[in-house]
């Protein structure tokens, strides 16, 4: 599996669970709120309407069947077959739903506002006997047992006169009247959190591309810059990639293998180059070897002169393989150049053809130099090394006859020649 479609899927899981449960907690607070609220108005108004039947029930007028004479039961009936229309926050409310009735001290009721229960026994109701009892009454009953939607909060308050409880009154009304406030709260809090959701996605996604497509970029970037794997022929490669700039930690993360390509192929560079000089060794120790044998024979004085020869010329190519040797251990040694004093590009340049123009005799080539140059604070020994390579390489590459001109013009210095030229694969490693 990819790691765009392993952060994906690791960021949906968390993501969807830690809504479900949000959400969940959201929807599953929003009806008991609506009920406490309900409550707490219906005890005010329970209480509010407890002092005003007060007079009525301690007089008698609010009798068992008798309370035509009470101006709180007038009252009542009145505020029933009230007409109402209001606009509450998008909803209409045409009805008055509170349903009232009076009981008393003994849980009997003298008065119902829907006229179904008068003379019926209530102290057994929760509502009634727990405020007999000077407790706070309250109830929520249901008409159709396995419907929620069905029940009815009652509320209770005591009737009391000079501090003692003389009756009970209790303020019902049906749950389903909230019941569409309720229903349009969960749903705006389940559309805001598909919204947040989808938004959090989004968000996930666009993260997601972002780290995976930098990702890729380093490992776009490993990919051009390793070598042949063993097994591999070793075919020029492609043009390097630049460094990816990537913030933070993956940043860090691409300096850390650009500078770990640059030592890894400057380790490559240096077994290749030893190995090669190994391999040339074998040449001049060959050639001494078979040499010295001959000169242990009774040889005539030109051939013993010749074979002398050979070996001062085998010797000096030995002491130049073995200088190059020492030449990079020295450098691989040195992590910065250091230059102290002005140095002239003329002057060494003229030092690595001086080092050179033996070579280039025996091959007969031409080596020329052209221009003065510049001068700056640079380390000649490791710029007349440098020519000296470029030298030797261009002197082993060029045919006979032919020139190596060295130009000068300021701080840049050319070297020139009629060989096959530096592939196009190496020119990256000559910067």
């Amino acid at each position: 599996m990819r790691l765009g479609i392993r952060l994906l899927f690791a960021f949906f899981v968390i993501n969807g669970i830690a809504a479900f449960f949000v959400l969940r907690v959201f929807t599953a607070e929003i009806k008991p709120s609506v009920r406490e609220v309900m409550e707490d108005m219906m005890v005010d108004t329970a209480n509010l309407l407890a002092e005003l039947a007060s007079d009525d029930l301690t007089a008698g007028r609010l009798a068992q069947g008798g309370n035509a004479d009470s101006a709180f039961a007038r009252q009542v009936r009145n505020y029933a077959s009230r007409p109402v229309d209001a606009g509450i926050w998008g909803f209409a409310k045409q009805s008055l739903d509170y349903r009232i009735y009076v009981t008393d001290a003994a849980g009997r009721v003298l008065f119902d506002s829907e006229g179904q229960a008068v003379g019926q026994d209530f102290s057994q109701w929760r509502d009634v006997a727990r405020t007999l009892r000077g407790e706070y009454g309250a109830r929520m009953t249901r008409e159709v047992p396995s419907d929620d939607t069905s029940g009815v909060m009652h509320v209770a308050a005591p009737v009391r006169v000079q501090g003692r409880i003389i009756g009970v009154l209790t303020v019902a009304k049906p749950v389903h009247t909230v019941q569409r406030f309720i229903d349009r709260a969960e749903r705006k809090i389940l559309m805001g959190g598909l919204l947040l959701l989808a938004l959090s996605a989004a968000v996930g996604v666009a993260v997601t591309l972002w780290m995976v497509w930098n990702v890729r970029r380093l490992r776009d970037y490993a990919l051009s810059v390793q070598g042949p794997a063993d097994g591999e022929h070793d075919t020029p490669p492609a043009t390097a990639l630049a460094v990816p700039q990537v913030p933070g930690e993956l940043g860090d993360l691409a300096r850390a293998m650009d500078r770990m390509r640059a030592r890894l192929e400057g380790r490559d560079y240096i077994e290749g180059y030893v190995r090669a000089l190994t391999h040339e060794l074998k040449s001049p120790v060959a050639a001494l070897r078979g040499a010295g044998e001959l000169l242990q024979d009774d040889l005539p004085a030109a051939d013993r002169a010749r074979f002398a020869t050979q070996v001062v010329q085998q010797s000096e190519r030995l002491q130049r393989l073995i200088e190059r040797l020492l030449e990079l251990s020295k450098l691989e040694q040195r992590q910065h150049a250091e230059g102290h004093r002005p140095v002239a590009l003329h002057d060494c340049a003229r030092t690595a053809i001086a080092h050179t123009q033996a070579r280039a005799a025996q091959r007969g080539v031409v080596l020329a130099l052209a221009g003065h140059g510049a001068s700056g604070p640079w380390e000649a020994e490791l710029i007349t090394l440098a020519l000296t390579n470029l030298l030797d390489n261009a002197v082993d590459f060029a045919p006979e006859g032919s020139t190596v001109r060295v130009e000068l013009d300021g701080p840049r210095v050319a070297v020139q020649d009629s060989g096959p030229g530096v592939p196009g694969y190496a020119l990256p490693r000559l910067g």
